[in-house]
């Protein structure tokens, strides 16, 4: 049995030959203590602990409630981690040099080369993100695959073309639904078609022509016919046999789920 203490933070991903692949970073508050690979343990028994202590993963300071995905409060309101333009890409404007909140953050993750794209998750969604982030934001989604739309050179132009697809596809992925294996099965190639057309003329010199279709396996023994969320506040110490992992979410044999992105700063005992 190997047992380890660690302050969650969301699980790093990567696409190896078709495959997700999970590593969970360790921390002791903020500070990096190693990794630990998830998919070796899936099919065996892995035991949770809550340690009643939760630590704002961008001042280490001791809270009771997170914000965002793992702040404080103080650090939600004043984070550029927690800017409006992530969630609403198009209110960003660092690339016309006005800030929202910290124009050094901003200028290195927003003024930067960003992806329009399709995903299959519980349904076909429009989404946005940095092109250093793909695959890694598909996989954090649950996508079983993805398609580009179009490259922009920063983040508000991709968040208006995203508005302008948000009346014709989802923004938003159903996650019991996600987590259950269901989706519609569209074809991208097609829907991309689709899009594209949707799309105002202005955005033509912005639009990719790689119709590349990526298809992502999860490290998934059985999808949960029901899904019950599992919130370490509520239940401290849980037992299971872990049957996979998708998204950023661990998948147990009795339907449980847990969400470890949404537990960034929780400190666990993790044992398996």
């Amino acid at each position: 049995m190997t047992c380890i203490t660690t302050n969650l933070r969301r699980m790093h991903t990567a696409l190896v030959d078709g495959a997700a692949h999970y590593v969970l970073p360790l921390y002791d508050v903020l500070t990096p203590t190693g990794t630990c690979p998830m998919n070796p343990l899936v099919g065996g028994t892995v035991a949770l602990r809550f340690a009643h202590a939760i630590h704002c993963i961008e001042s280490g300071k001791p809270i009771t409630k997170t914000f965002g995905e793992g702040l404080s409060y103080a650090a939600w309101q004043t984070s550029p981690a927690a800017v409006e333009s992530i969630v609403r890409p198009e209110l960003s404007r660092i690339h016309e040099g006005i800030a929202l909140r910290d124009a050094a953050w901003e200028d290195a993750h927003h003024n930067q080369p960003h992806a329009v794209y399709l995903s299959t998750t519980s349904a076909v969604k429009v989404g946005v993100t940095r092109i250093a982030n793909v695959p890694s934001r598909w996989i954090d989604q649950g996508a079983t695959e993805a398609i580009l739309l179009a490259e922009t050179p920063y983040r508000q132009l991709a968040g208006l073309m995203e508005v302008a697809l948000k009346g014709h596809f989802a923004d938003r992925t159903a996650w019991r639904a996600m987590l259950q294996n269901r989706s519609a099965g569209d074809d991208l190639r097609t829907r991309k078609e689709e899009a594209l057309a949707l799309l105002p003329a202005v955005y033509t010199p912005f639009f990719c022509t790689d119709d590349t279709v990526t298809r992502i396996a999860y490290p998934v023994l059985q999808y949960p016919d029901r899904v019950t969320a599992l919130k370490l506040d509520a239940t401290p110490a849980f037992t299971g046999t872990l049957t996979g992992i998708k998204g950023q979410y661990l998948l147990f044999a009795d339907g449980h789920v847990l969400n470890v992105r949404a537990h960034a700063g929780y400190r666990v005992h993790l044992e398996f």
